[in-house]
């Protein structure tokens, strides 16, 4: 009798743990996205959108950081950088003035 309490303390033991694993992993929400795909499409959209949006955001945020600091250089006039830096800001600036 005692082996049989025993071994079913530790069946109960090795349950609560897996149930904890299963809570931590988020187990419930992947088995409700399997059953519901049109909800998982859905989320998944959105991930991309925000996903895309912070991308161009932080591209033209690092385009501008880099454009002001080759201006910078360009000002303190160094003689084969900063011709070549001129041309490439004024390369850049032509071709905004003719998206606008």
């Amino acid at each position: 009798m005692s082996s049989n309490n025993q071994l079913l303390e530790e069946l109960s033991k090795k349950i609560d743990e897996m149930s904890l694993k299963m809570e931590k992993m988020k187990f419930v929400d992947y088995v409700y996205f399997l059953e519901h795909p049109k909800k998982m499409l859905w989320a998944n959209f959105i991930n991309g959108v925000a996903r895309g949006f912070g991308i161009a955001i932080g591209f033209t945020i690092l385009g501008a950081v880099v454009i002001y600091f080759l201006n910078k250089i360009v000002q303190y006039n160094l003689p084969y950088i900063g011709e070549f830096i001129s041309d490439i800001v004024k390369i850049v600036q032509s071709s905004m003035r003719n998206v606008r």
